[in-house]
């Protein structure tokens, strides 16, 4: 795995967040991925309830925006970084925004390993003082 082969995967990623398709999800990771949406929630674990997990409430492919793009690896750790972006119900605007960084590893056939997403959501701009 290097910057190419983890930039295409993280092309992969959004198309099979889009395609809300089980192979395309399954395609990307190991049988015995752990997979955290967050650093401070219990990972999923396995491809299996990966695929269930996000399969579960999935999100309409219209209703946002994404792009991710390389930051760092070092060794076997791969770092990316980007933006989400979900869209009001009329696709007019953004709703809410996210900034993401997601950490993995993967193991030697390109599948991800070990999945953490750390994200921070864009405050409200400040309402001026009446």
């Amino acid at each position: 795995m290097d910057q190419a082969d983890f930039t295409q995967w993280l092309a992969r990623y959004v198309d099979a967040w889009r395609l809300n398709d089980a192979a395309a999800i399954g395609d990307l990771f190991s049988p015995d991925v752990r997979y955290a949406y967050d650093p401070f929630d219990e990972a999923v674990v396995g491809r299996t309830a990966l695929i269930a997990s996000w399969l579960k409430e999935p999100d309409d492919p219209e209703a946002w925006q994404a792009e991710y793009e390389v930051l760092a690896i070092d060794g076997d750790v791969f770092v990316a970084h980007g933006r989400t972006r979900y869209l009001t119900d009329d696709r007019s605007d953004v709703d809410r925004e996210f900034a993401n960084i997601f950490v993995c590893r993967f193991d030697p056939d390109g599948r991800c390993r070990e999945f953490t997403e750390w994200y921070m959501r864009r405050r409200p701009d400040a309402i001026p003082d009446a």
